[in-house]
């Protein structure tokens, strides 16, 4: 009698395109013992009036383990039926079952035959981290299966994803090949990746990702009214601190950059003088400034060099 019903019940679920759609008669009669095969059934709100957004987030992932089932499982090797009952059709059951949230996934294994198990009790699978994908309600489900082959989870292909890439990836082929003679030569220009790469060194040397984890305060307080731009100690920093230590060694490259290309390339001998001594004098004074710093991070620091 029982393989009668698996019979009857596996024809209809290979016929259709999903999951049976069960009501309250038909999950009774589905769940009623004895039973030789494994049930499977969703219990589920899918009505926008209930509100309830994970029921409909993992309804087409349940449909695509139930089209996967009925694709590799036509003969029902398995002994598996997967339905679906909504709230709407099976009001009845969820009250008999005092359920008060939804989805709710029950595997209901065989109490009779080869594949009988020795506690016939629902399983309930855990949705408390949110909607689930096909391949894990999919090897859920296998671990609570006899050994043996099971079908593989089939993804219908995306054909509006498909065609969406394609036509990205065209689009962009197309631009470079008009834009190409035009971006080139920006892209291969040493200047501009000197620049990126200098800005990006100043940048993180400065203190800019410490700044980002530890959330520190732009400037602070120094007890006497005033305000104290570097913090004491190297575990320490403010925000306003991080800008001034990058624009120092931002002018210290430039001068350094200025005296090793600029200055030697000048034809006057007169003005070429004078961009020595003051590209000369702009790193002296920026290392003196320097080392002041240094020394308020590093109390203990005895060396410096005037005006600072």
């Amino acid at each position: 009698m029982t393989d009668n019903k698996f019979q009857q019940y596996h024809a209809k679920f290979i016929s259709g395109s999903a999951p049976l759609e069960l009501d309250d008669a038909l999950y009774e009669k589905l769940t009623a013992t004895p039973r030789d095969y494994t049930l499977a059934v969703l219990l589920t709100a899918l009505e926008a009036r209930f509100g309830c957004q994970l029921c409909r987030d993992f309804q087409p992932e349940w449909d695509v383990v139930g089209k996967s089932w009925i694709k590799g499982d036509k003969k029902g090797n398995t002994r598996l039926l997967l339905g679906t009952l909504d709230f709407a059709d099976g009001k009845g059951t969820f009250q008999k079952l005092m359920l008060q949230t939804a989805p709710i996934l029950m595997l209901f294994p065989p109490t009779t035959g080869p594949m009988a198990t020795a506690d016939a009790q629902a399983i309930r699978y855990d949705f408390t981290m949110g909607s689930q994908s096909a391949e894990q309600v999919h090897n859920w489900i296998i671990r609570h299966l006899p050994a043996g082959p099971k079908p593989p989870v089939y993804r219908p292909l995306n054909y509006m994803r498909l065609i969406t890439v394609t036509t990205a990836i065209l689009g962009l082929v197309s631009f470079f090949s008009v834009a190409s003679p035009y971006i080139i030569p920006i892209v291969q220009n040493r200047n501009l990746w000197a620049a990126i790469s200098l800005i990006t060194i100043l940048l993180f040397t400065s203190g800019h990702m410490f700044n980002h984890i530890r959330k520190v305060a732009y400037v602070a307080g120094n007890g006497k009214g005033g305000i104290s731009y570097f913090a004491g100690g190297f575990s320490n920093q403010f925000g306003l601190e991080t800008q001034i230590v990058a624009a120092m060694y931002g002018t210290l490259s430039f001068a350094t950059i200025a005296l090793a290309l600029k200055v030697p390339r000048m034809v006057d001998p007169r003005k070429q003088q004078i961009a020595v001594f003051v590209w000369g004098a702009v790193i002296f004074g920026m290392y003196s400034f320097l080392l002041s710093i240094f020394r308020i991070k590093n109390g203990g620091y005895p060396f410096y060099l005037p005006p600072f």
